[in-house]
């Protein structure tokens, strides 16, 4: 079982708002999820992340997406490891 940390939308129609999840590789978008790890604001750029959790599921081998990389990078969370990019 493959383990992503990504974001699940949330919020109506031209409101996004979206959950920092741990989820199966397998598992839609805004479907089922391991854990919440955080929330993002893209209107106001606010960014709320559990740092502990997320240096735990990271050390367990998790992946984070690409977005939520470099949101981890911008809130001194660093994801040691980078995201599987397809060529």
């Amino acid at each position: 079982m493959a383990v992503h940390i990504r974001l699940a939308r949330m919020g109506t129609n031209k409101t996004p708002f979206y959950r920092i999840v741990v989820a199966d590789q397998r598992s839609p978008r805004g479907g089922r999820f391991i854990e919440r790890l955080g929330t993002f604001d893209p209107r106001s750029s606010e960014l709320r992340v559990e740092g502990a959790r997320v240096q735990h599921w990271l050390s367990k081998g998790a992946q984070p997406s690409a977005t939520v990389a470099v949101l981890l990078k911008n809130a001194n969370l660093g994801a040691t490891s980078t995201p599987a990019t397809s060529a």
